[in-house]
C-alpha cells in the first residue's frame, strides 16, 4: 500500500506530498499520524509549508493546518510552494523575523490573508506577513518588520519609536510612501501597478548609513540583516 501523506524537507520548510485520490476525511486522519510520529523531530520549528499533489479549498488547507497543529509543536509561518525562488527567498526572509508570539494558525495578528484596499490601515505592535497586496491609498503599520508576498503600491511603516533595525520585503515594490524608524525613502517615480510588469524580483528596504536603500532580496543581503 502506497503512503498516502509523505513528508519531505527543504530549507526553512517541509513539503507535505498528498495523495490526489484518498477520501479527505481519511486523509486528515493520516496526517495527523504522520506528524505525531515525527514530532519529536520537528519539535517547535518554525517553518513554511508546500502542499504538492492535491489542490485543496481553503476549508481543507485550514483543516490540514489545524491537524499539523494538533499533532505537533511546529509553527506554520506561511504555505507557499517551495520549487520557486521567490518562495524560497522569503523564507529566509521570514526565518530572520520575530514570531514569537504566534503562526498562521493561531496567533496575535501577525499574519493578515487579504488585499489591503483603499483607505484601509492595518497596524501591529508585531512583525507581519501580508498574504496579499497593499495597493494604493491603504496603510500597513509595524513596529517591527513587514513581509508582503504580493505587490506593495501603497503605505508601509516598519520598526516603530525610532527604530531602524527593521526592514520591509515585498515581492514588487512600487510604495507611495515607506518609512523605517525615523527614516523616510524617497521613490524616485510613480509606477502604475495596471501597467505590464516584468519579471517579478522580491525587494527588501532597510535602513544603511543613515538612509533608506532598497535592493534585491539575495542570499547574501539576507546574512547582513538584523535578527
Amino acid at each position: 500500500m502506497k503512503n498516502s501523506v509523505i513528508i519531505k524537507s527543504f530549507p526553512n520548510g517541509i513539503v507535505l506530498h498528498l495523495d490526489p485520490e484518498l477520501d479527505f476525511q481519511e486523509l486528515l486522519l493520516q496526517i495527523s499520524i504522520k506528524f505525531k510520529e515525527s514530532s519529536s523531530f520537528f519539535k517547535d520549528a518554525k517553518m513554511a509549508l508546500s502542499i504538492k499533489g492535491r489542490n485543496l479549498t481553503q476549508e481543507e488547507e485550514k483543516a490540514v493546518l489545524d491537524a499539523i497543529s494538533e499533532n505537533s509543536e511546529i509553527h506554520i509561518l506561511c504555505i507557499v510552494s517551495e520549487d520557486e525562488e521567490t518562495d524560497r527567498q522569503f523564507i529566509k526572509a521570514i526565518s530572520h523575523t520575530d514570531f514569537s508570539e504566534g503562526s498562521l494558525t493561531g496567533g496575535e495578528g501577525q499574519f493578515y490573508k487579504g488585499t489591503l484596499k483603499n483607505g484601509q490601515v492595518l497596524e501591529t505592535e508585531s512583525s507581519i506577513v501580508i498574504l496579499g497586496d497593499v495597493y494604493p491609498g491603504s496603510a500597513i503599520i509595524s513596529a517591527k518588520d513587514i513581509i508582503i508576498l504580493g505587490g506593495l503600491y501603497g503605505e508601509a511603516y516598519a520598526g516603530g519609536n525610532g527604530s531602524e533595525g527593521h526592514y520591509v520585503a515585498a515581492l514588487e515594490m512600487s510604495p507611495e510612501k515607506l518609512k523605517i524608524g525615523d527614516f523616510k525613502y524617497n521613490t524616485k517615480e510613480k509606477i502604475s501597478k495596471w501597467s505590464i510588469k516584468p519579471k517579478v524580483q522580491p525587494k527588501i528596504a532597510y535602513v544603511k548609513n543613515n538612509k533608506i536603500v532598497m535592493d534585491s532580496l539575495t542570499k547574501e543581503l539576507l546574512s547582513e540583516l538584523p535578527v
